[in-house]
């Protein structure tokens, strides 16, 4: 039955891995993946050798003496356990998203496009690639991408010209998102999971992720597509800014923002705090929107869309929710493998055949070029489930180089690849982006990126 199980998942992990050619959304064998292998375990839990006590992190003893029925009520908690530490994730995920849409009713973001007040394409590059940067750290890369990608077409005529500006923000949004606690999903599992802490996140990860920046950032300033001044678009928008723009740009993002410092200060669960933003910024998104109303002439920047809905319940309207079912579907999937011993069994595998893995930093045996070959690997697989993975598989305590280096390499690696991270899939439709473009383009910049970084976090570990 065990086999089933790691077929089935592999069936499931190559679905995902190949959407673009199946035309199949991943959140569809991701679903299918969880359900069948929770299946699997209940049809032939008389039949496995162990159980996985994840709260424990270890191996229930005695479990194949258990009768049926104790089995059956293991797997019952074991299945609530996962989908409690799911649920914390997905219901973050959630706060975020609306906060994030709630800046966009109110046209936020186009406060970002007064800071463009050049023609230089290099220093155009340099702007987008620190914004990129930095937003990706408050509201996630992908959303960052979305935001920046935007911007871009409004400002430059030439698609030709944007793609390479649209490569070097995934690569910069990658490399914000990899240093924050909510800038990028596999580091809001790690946060979340309490394998990293907020400011030990940062002590590590900030100056690896500049680096990770800047060097590829530094190179294509060089190359011929950055030379010279661009073409600016006129500005065609006559609809009146709103007011409030700015306003909620700020107040949203400084919610965001808001949240670690909620978990230090309560140690409560992070959806919590992002709960209590979500409420804050909802209140004034529901004052600002209602004083744009009154009796005798409603504000013409209200759109009509926007007329007959508040801007909660519009923005809660417009959050993506097949990547949070896909976020569902494979966190629980892993966490059946998981719970059947499969992933603790190949981690210990793992550090008795490679006697290089063993450092005195990384506390238990796991050699840097492992995790960096995770970080590879994320460019041509989902680095979610990767992440989720490596959860199961590890018991190295809170702030552990491990988590940091995951952390690391998991959320920048994914650059190498347009399909390897969310970022490069959305500019990829976005903008048209062709695979063997990105390849040949802009993939030799973000391994050089990822490889400095990661020689800058192997430096700054030894010496911390």
């Amino acid at each position: 039955m065990e086999s089933a199980i790691i077929s089935v998942f592999v069936i499931g992990y190559l679905a995902i891995t190949l959407e673009h050619n199946l035309k199949i959304d991943k959140l569809i064998p991701a679903l299918i993946m969880m359900a069948v292998s929770w299946a699997l375990i209940s049809f032939g839990i008389d039949t496995f050798p162990n159980w996985f006590d994840s709260a424990n992190h270890g191996l229930v003893e005695g479990f194949s003496s258990l009768v049926h029925d104790d089995k059956m009520h293991l797997v019952e908690e074991t299945l609530l356990h996962h989908l409690g530490k799911t649920a914390e994730i997905l219901v973050f995920l959630l706060g975020a998203m609306t906060i994030v849409e709630i800046i966009d009713y109110f046209d936020g973001f186009s406060t970002i496009k007064s800071f463009i007040r050049t023609k230089s394409k290099k220093k155009i590059l340099w702007i987008f690639s620190i914004l990129a940067f930095i937003l990706s750290a408050i509201i996630d890369n992908l959303t960052a991408t979305i935001v920046l990608i935007s911007i871009l077409q409004k400002i430059v005529n030439d698609r030709s010209v944007r793609i390479w500006y649209a490569g070097l923000i995934i690569i910069a949004a990658n490399a914000g998102g990899a240093w924050s606690p909510i800038g990028d999903v596999t580091t809001t599992m790690l946060w979340i999971g309490d394998k990293v802490s907020t400011g030990q996140l940062f002590t590590h990860l900030f100056l690896p992720s500049v680096i990770c920046m800047v060097v590829p950032s530094f190179i294509a300033s060089f190359l011929p597509a950055f030379k010279g001044d661009l073409e600016l678009q006129e500005e065609e928008d006559n609809k009146p800014k709103n007011k409030f723009s700015a306003t909620m740009l700020y107040l949203g993002l400084g919610a965001i923002v808001f949240v670690p410092f909620f978990k230090v200060a309560t140690h409560l669960p992070p959806y919590v705090g992002m709960m209590l933003s979500l409420g804050v910024v909802a209140i004034f998104a529901e004052i600002y929107s209602n004083s744009k109303f009154s009796l005798t002439e409603i504000d013409s920047s209200e759109s009509d869309a926007h007329a007959h809905h508040s801007p909660v319940h519009h923005s809660l309207s417009k959050i993506e929710l097949p990547s949070i079912l896909f976020f569902l579907g494979i966190l629980m999937a892993v966490a059946a493998l998981e719970s059947l011993g499969i992933l603790f069994g190949f981690a210990n595998t793992l550090k008795e055949s490679m006697p290089l893995m063993g450092t005195e930093l990384a506390g238990t045996a796991v050699s840097d070029l492992v995790v960096m070959l995770l970080g590879i690997g994320s460019a041509v697989i989902d680095n979610v489930p990767l992440v989720a993975a490596s959860l199961g598989m590890f018991s190295e305590p809170l702030d552990n180089p491990l988590w940091h280096f995951i952390a690391y390499s998991a959320g920048t690696g994914g650059s190498m690849l347009i399909i390897g991270s969310a970022a490069g899939v959305v500019a990829m439709g976005m903008e048209k982006i062709d695979f063997f473009w990105y390849l040949k383009k802009i993939s030799w910049l973000a391994l050089i990126g990822f490889l400095a970084g990661a020689i800058a976090f192997i430096v700054m570990r030894s010496i911390l």
